[in-house]
């Protein structure tokens, strides 16, 4: 240890409140922001992830313009060899078929008009979580039953429960009158209002069968291993379709695609959340700056001092800035230490939000809130404090460089 270093590391103890007051600071901020950090990227995750484990799936195949315009004859008309080509690609994790349309839906005493999804049973849960919600009866079961699983609202508006019939009017893919009658099998809750009240689910075969589809569908729900890879998963899904249907105008599209009113909030969130950091972070640093200003003015009379024994200018200023770094470093420490605790208490535990429960249930996500650390969220947070109290304290010995070592002596 160098004997700059040495003093440094005293001088910082001989106004120990100071010191510690602003080892306080950085220590609070640098907690603050390793918590709202991971909590902030955790209600992301949840958010992505309940949306696309009842919706849309990470990524889905479909027939060109189809995401614009819903209609019923823009297919992909050979799904079980598109399955083929991209099932053996390393990120995929799952992937079902699923065809949708809307129609009219009736019971004894009312009608609605909805969107009928007809959904490959067998791989069905593996992309989605509606079965884990079913609150009456129970899932799919038979690929060829002429049954079908609604939300709660529905059934309360068309005063259904299971084991009650409904008939399905709609338009089939050659212009023809669809017509069914499926048996409710069970009832699901989601908690998104607008998904329970306008949803219902039928075996893929069955709706094949009534909306005059053949072997086509609509879509292909592809579910990744990994979230972070998911453009490289996209691209390699575009080359390889490329290769094996040269004729074909399908098109892969992501979440974001699919969800671009999600992807849009969790930017103007993420913004949101940005500035809310930037103003604790600027507190924070006119904060130390003022310590680092009182302790140079201060100690005038000892700057003087060490330049009328020839010390120059740029060794005090360098003794000045490992004193601010040591402070810093200190305050850093402990600030990762004292968040990532309090971060992993509630990764274990959850936390609520009082009142927030209907906010949250319109995104499908849990009352409950799960913070999760991340090499990101531990050190974003403290990097950009130490970047700023650096900088803050460049300002206050700058002035250092001015002081005439006979009038720094007569300093009070």
């Amino acid at each position: 240890m160098s004997i700059n270093t040495k003093i440094a590391w005293r001088n910082i103890w001989r106004n120990k409140r100071r010191s510690l007051l602003t080892i306080s600071a950085i220590l609070f901020a640098s907690s603050l922001l390793i918590f709202s950090i991971s909590l902030q990227f955790s209600s992301y995750d949840t958010m992505i992830d309940a949306a696309v484990k009842r919706h849309t799936g990470h990524l889905q195949v479909q027939a060109d313009g189809y995401n614009k315009d819903k209609k019923i004859r823009l297919v992909v008309e050979f799904p079980m060899q598109v399955i083929q080509a991209i099932q053996d690609l390393p990120l995929i994790s799952a992937i079902s078929r699923r065809a949708n349309s809307f129609c009219l839906v009736s019971s004894d005493r009312r009608t609605y008009g909805i969107w009928v999804v007809g959904v490959d049973v067998a791989r069905e849960k593996e992309v989605t979580t509606i079965f884990q919600v079913i609150r009456k009866g129970s899932y799919l079961e038979n690929e060829n039953g002429y049954e079908a699983i609604i939300g709660t609202i529905l059934a309360k508006n068309l005063a259904v429960d299971v084991g009650d019939e409904l008939v399905l009017l709609g338009q089939g893919l050659d212009g023809s009158i669809a017509a069914s009658v499926v048996r409710v099998r069970g009832i699901f809750s989601t908690g998104q209002p607008d998904f329970d009240r306008s949803s219902l689910q039928m075996p893929l075969k069955t709706f094949q069968e009534t909306f005059s589809m053949g072997d086509s569908v609509h879509e292909l729900v592809v579910i990744t291993k990994d979230l972070d890879k998911l453009p490289a998963l996209a691209q390699a899904v575009r080359e390889r379709l490329r290769s094996s249907f040269p004729s074909d105008s399908l098109q892969v599209l992501t979440w974001q695609d699919l969800l671009p009113g999600l992807d849009q909030s969790i930017q103007v969130d993420m913004v949101s959340g940005w500035i809310n950091y930037s103003i604790l972070v600027i507190i924070v640093a006119f904060g130390i700056m003022n310590t680092f200003v009182m302790s140079v003015m201060e100690r005038t009379r000892e700057f003087g001092m060490l330049l009328s024994l020839g010390m120059r200018p740029g060794q005090v200023v360098k003794l000045v800035l490992l004193e601010s770094t040591f402070m810093s470093l200190l305050g850093i420490f402990f600030g990762i230490i004292g968040g990532c605790l309090l971060t992993y208490y509630f990764q274990v535990h959850g936390f609520e939000i009082p009142g927030a429960g209907d906010i949250m249930a319109q995104w499908g996500m849990p009352s409950r809130m799960w913070p999760r650390l991340s090499l990101i969220s531990i050190l974003m947070g403290p990097a950009v404090i130490l970047m700023v109290t650096l900088v803050m304290a460049v300002f206050p010995v700058l002035r250092i460089f001015r002081l005439e070592p006979a009038k720094a002596l007569r300093a009070v």
